[in-house]
């Protein structure tokens, strides 16, 4: 009786309080600081790597496990019965839906990264691999700061512009321009 007299006054209810979690550091599991840590690993490997199906595929595989960061934070098991499985980009439009175009996007490169790891040198071209470098690498910002935390600087300087063939510098900004804009959508 206590608690409804105070949600009426703040103009909340019991159930609002209850279902909104709190996404703070020191209560994210530690499966979530796991994935981001090894989401990073894959990241700085995609960076490092010489090979273009090796850049593509160590990017896609960072941006997997900062998806599955996100959701070991938020995703709650279901209570009904059996349902089919979904993949992790499917999962994350569902239990993040302000990631839904992220999800998307790197849903769409789920095949190019199944043909890179399999040795198909025409899969992806090292445009389209540093391209996923830097999307990655945003989108792994974007995901810890819809955890709370604070978020790592993108590494986008120091990937090689070169590697941009036939891209001028004003291409460029509309990439990085685009991932603001994918980036600054709604927080936590």
């Amino acid at each position: 009786m206590r608690q409804d007299a105070a949600a009426a006054r703040t103009g909340r209810s019991r159930r609002t309080r209850e279902v909104q979690p709190t996404w703070q550091p020191h209560v994210l599991p530690a499966t979530t600081h796991s994935y981001l840590s090894r989401a990073a690993e894959s990241l700085s490997e995609a960076m490092a790597a010489d090979e273009v199906t090796t850049r593509y595929a160590c990017a896609h595989v960072s941006a997997l496990r900062a998806a599955a960061a996100l959701l070991a934070a938020r995703a709650r098991p279901s209570t009904s019965g059996r349902r089919p499985q979904k993949n992790a980009w499917v999962l994350l439009a569902e239990v993040a839906p302000e990631l839904g175009e992220w999800a998307a996007f790197f849903a769409a490169g789920a095949s190019k990264r199944a043909a890179a790891e399999a040795g198909s040198t025409r899969s992806v071209t090292e445009r389209e691999a540093d391209d996923l470098v830097r999307d990655a690498d945003r989108f792994l910002a974007v995901v810890e700061q819809s955890l709370g935390l604070v978020p790592h600087a993108p590494t986008l300087a120091s990937l090689p512009w070169d590697a941009a063939e036939g891209a001028d510098r004003a291409d460029l900004a509309d990439v990085a321009d685009l991932g603001e804009r994918l980036g600054a959508r709604r927080v936590g």
